[in-house]
């Protein structure tokens, strides 16, 4: 069975927000990578490429069976893609949030 991934309308700002963080940390670094913030992005688009097959083997977040978070490693920490399975084809990312942060429920 394959799922349909669609991003929220926050989501889409999610992503945007950590594009320029990660940019914006590495611009205030004596050693920056510009190319960091890229590689957040895609880290992120192939984590959720995890859930096109397999989105209930993801930890449960909630009293919901069918609300579930994916964690996305990158470097030493990574992301949290909060999610629902809506039906049987779909599944709809309602927030990315940075490890570290814990606003995103």
């Amino acid at each position: 069975m394959t799922y349909r991934v669609v991003f929220s309308a926050a989501t889409a700002q999610d992503l945007e927000q950590l594009f320029d963080f990660a940019l914006q940390r590495e611009l205030d670094s004596e050693t920056g990578d510009l190319g960091i913030a890229d590689r957040v992005v895609q880290a992120i688009k192939d984590g959720i490429a995890f859930l096109t097959s397999s989105p209930f083997a993801c930890r449960k977040a909630g009293s919901s069976s069918f609300v579930r978070e994916l964690i996305i490693p990158f470097g030493h920490t990574g992301y949290v893609a909060l999610f629902e399975i809506v039906d049987s084809s779909t599944v709809i990312i309602g927030a990315i949030r940075y490890q570290r942060e814990d606003d995103y429920h």
